[in-house]
């Protein structure tokens, strides 16, 4: 059965980008099946400490409760504990707030067991301090039914604290092994100097969508592509795909979790293991939807994200996404960044501008050499055919002459071949 609620927001200070939150706020609702029948929004300088909303507001919810036939309100910051308690005592209806909800997202979303157990810690750690409220809300009998059961309820609660914190010890320790099997697949691809190039950007920017794109034209492996579809949160599970251009320099291309505005702080952290792929890459594509109004304040979240995770000083493409929602594309304003492109994913328009991008940010270790690789040695030929960019083959007398440009790498393994 569909639930109903009502969404509620603060705008404190005349916040510029108020409007957007809301409205992903009502997209956030809409991902988890939630049936949005209204909005309440107040202007503060600051939010209410034991309400979040002012006195009167709270009475308007109230009225707008009885009205529409809900009980549920979705408030649009994190709210306190003792907030969710008064709010839930005054309402008589349960409370939620912006990051439940999203936890809430990343729990339907999880596919992997990495992603499973980074949610399921968030969650227990946003609970821990929430646990008379949650305790409320699903009509457990806490120490305020008597002074009898006082002591009862304490205790219960104590023990629900233990259990959840010897719950989030032992997903941890299971989250460190599959890290460290993390951390042994980066270092042998660096050992095999593989550039990495890492997709990153807010939610539903399009990062799944470039890398199909790019399987398509490089790969054609059908079965290698990753999910898609035109909802927040889409992807949560950092995939890697191998892309190799026809001339044989390839690349490993990750796509991530995507950001959101006030994209809970437990969230980033839990999520640091697999976003560590990010910091350790060679080169970002920074998506972006170009179509959204408000792409520049979203482009402003992704970078404090990332600045947050420590990603600093790895070079930035541009990518900006959907150019075939935008009505004129002479209304295209120069960007401020060194490296921008202007695609569509969806409709493949602009790729070759981002893959010449890619050329000129990432292939710079190659050497153009000549190798005479004697004759009796041609496993040596077939990997430098399929790993190099072999311009011509001469047989002569005491061997194969190849001219070719190759990763340094390889140059190294066989410079005693070098002509």
């Amino acid at each position: 059965m569909k639930q109903n609620a009502l969404l509620v927001g603060v705008n404190l200070k005349n916040q510029k980008d108020f409007a957007n939150s809301m409205e992903e706020l009502f997209n956030l609702a809409d991902s988890c099946d939630i049936d949005v029948v209204g909005k309440v929004t107040q202007k503060l300088n600051r939010v209410n400490k034991s309400h979040y909303l002012g006195k009167g507001k709270v009475t308007e919810l109230l009225i707008l409760l009885h009205e529409k036939n809900t009980n549920m309100v979705i408030f649009n910051d994190e709210l306190s504990p003792s907030q969710v308690r008064n709010l839930e005592a005054t309402l008589k209806c349960r409370v939620i707030d912006r990051t439940i909800l999203i936890l809430d997202i990343f729990a339907l979303r999880a596919k992997t067991r990495e992603a499973q157990l980074q949610v399921e810690v968030t969650k227990l750690q946003y609970m821990l301090p929430r646990l008379i409220g949650f305790g409320e809300s699903s009509g457990q009998k806490g120490s305020g039914e008597s002074n009898k059961n006082s002591g009862s309820g304490e205790t219960k609660q104590e023990l629900n604290r233990r259990k959840i914190e010897n719950r989030v010890i032992g997903l941890n320790q299971e989250l460190e092994t599959l890290v460290s099997q993390r951390q042994n697949q980066r270092k042998k691809r660096k050992k095999m100097e593989i550039p990495v190039i890492a997709l990153v950007g807010y939610t539903n920017a399009g990062k799944s969508s470039i890398m199909n794109a790019m399987m398509n034209l490089f790969n054609g492996s059908i079965d290698k592509q990753v999910f898609e579809k035109d909802m927040l949160f889409a992807t949560l599970e950092t995939s890697v795909r191998s892309i190799k251009f026809p001339d044989n320099k390839s690349f490993l291309l990750t796509d991530t979790v995507g950001f959101i505005s006030k994209l809970p702080h437990q969230l980033v952290k839990a999520f640091r293991s697999t976003l560590e792929e990010v910091s350790e890459a060679d080169l970002l594509i920074h998506v972006v939807d170009y179509s959204n109004p408000y792409y520049k304040q979203q482009v402003e979240v992704t970078t404090d994200t990332l600045k947050e995770l420590g990603v600093n000083n790895i070079p930035v493409i541009y990518a900006y996404n959907k150019t075939d929602l935008i009505d004129n594309e002479d209304s295209k304003e120069e960007e401020k960044e060194d490296v921008c492109v202007y695609i569509s994913a969806k409709e493949k328009v602009g790729i070759d501008k981002l893959v010449n991008a890619i050329y000129q940010k990432v292939f710079t270790k190659y050497i153009n050499c000549d190798m005479l690789i004697p004759y009796g040695k041609e496993n040596i030929i077939s990997y430098l055919h399929d790993n190099a960019n072999v311009k011509s083959t001469i047989y002569e007398g005491n061997g194969i002459l190849i001219s070719m440009q190759c990763k340094r790498v390889d140059y190294e393994r066989y410079k005693k071949y070098a002509n």
